[in-house]
């Protein structure tokens, strides 16, 4: 496969635009914005609210909800809600055009066939899957005593938000260099790299679990949690699985022993690449990882002990680069060679 810039520079800004959408979606989340708009017109949305009319029929619909009917709020704090959840929204759109409108001209030119086409099509069912995986979410707002979005949705619903924003990092980063280049005697730092691809990942569906359920309001102290290192009440709930999404105890300690073993994995990731003869661009970038991931746990610490929700949001958001970072050092790493004269384990997947 020939290197095209121009196609992985297209899929890169996709990947971008998704990080946006992390912006958007998290802004809405922390300030409660999710079930302001209970109506979905996908082609239609673009178009604000431009009369009294058309906020009154919009707060009519939130005022069905159980979160108004617990917490009721005025028009006007309404429409503070609503822009954000609106402008996430027509992000989104957006995000759709600067696919399909880029790829239909990669079609005609012929630089986008076969694998290639099939591969980016599929991304994009992906994120349209996520659309409205998105909706069904809202919509739950419409159900008694339904006050957010439930963390079974919440959770997973960032976590493959962070698949597809992996899929459309490696493949733009794929499209512009395709020929893995030679890394001798690392092949075990390319095992490392891809430990930390994933459990930075599996760490962040956690974390939007503790966002989700809100469980940074319980155990606001470390390295223990209210001076017990395993929390009481861990596997109250029935069935077992249950504790694992809506128990607040079990959720945030989850997510801390997964911080923990992901940062001192990447940081030995970091500290073996660092010490290896490598390219002043993988070095640059195990510093970055090395930077992400010191700043990441300081983030998670300090959430935890202040309690903060939007604090929780800036370690959301850090998390995403952090995310980045090692997928960009991942990928630098397909050409890992053993060093010579080693047998090495068989090699992850391409």
């Amino acid at each position: 496969m020939k290197p095209d810039k121009a196609l992985g520079t297209w899929v890169l800004i996709l990947a971008c635009m998704v990080f946006g959408m992390t912006v958007g979606g998290g802004h809405a989340r922390t300030i409660g914005a999710g079930f302001t708009i209970q109506v979905w017109k996908p082609f239609t949305g673009w178009i604000p609210p431009h009369s009294a009319a058309d906020w009154a029929y919009l707060f009519g619909l939130f005022q069905k909800t159980a979160l108004y009917q617990s917490h009721p709020i005025s028009l006007d704090q309404y429409k503070a809600l609503f822009w954000p959840m609106f402008l996430d929204r027509c992000w989104g759109r957006l995000m759709a055009l600067v696919f399909l409108i880029p790829f239909t001209v990669f079609l005609i030119q012929g630089r986008l066939r076969g694998k290639k086409a099939l591969w980016m099509g599929f991304i994009f069912l992906c994120g349209a899957g996520q659309a409205a995986f998105g909706w069904y979410m809202v919509q739950t707002g419409m159900q008694p005593g339904v006050l957010s979005p439930p963390p079974l949705w919440g959770g997973p619903h960032l976590a493959t938000a962070m698949l597809i924003f992996a899929l459309l990092v490696w493949t733009g980063l794929t499209f512009r260099t395709p020929e893995p280049v030679a890394v001798p005697g690392a092949a075990h730092l390319r095992s490392l790299a891809t430990a930390s691809v994933g459990l930075i990942w599996l760490t962040m569906g956690f974390g939007a679990l503790v966002a989700t359920s809100n469980a940074i309001t319980v155990f606001n102290s470390f390295p223990t949690m209210d001076g017990a290192w395993v929390p009481p009440g861990m596997l109250d709930l029935h069935p077992l699985a249950l504790n694992f999404v809506q128990n607040k105890a079990t959720v945030q300690f989850c997510h801390r022993l997964l911080a923990t073993v992901t940062a001192l994995t990447v940081l030995a990731t970091a500290a073996t690449g660092l010490r290896m003869k490598l390219s002043p661009a993988l070095r640059d970038n195990f510093l970055l990882l090395a930077g992400f991931v010191a700043l990441q746990y300081l983030l998670g610490i300090t959430t935890i002990v202040l309690g903060s929700a939007n604090l929780g949001y800036v370690h959301e958001l850090n998390a995403v680069l952090l995310f980045a970072t090692a997928l960009a050092a991942r990928h630098k790493l397909r050409g890992a060679l053993p060093a010579p004269g080693a047998q090495s384990l068989p090699a992850a997947a391409e």
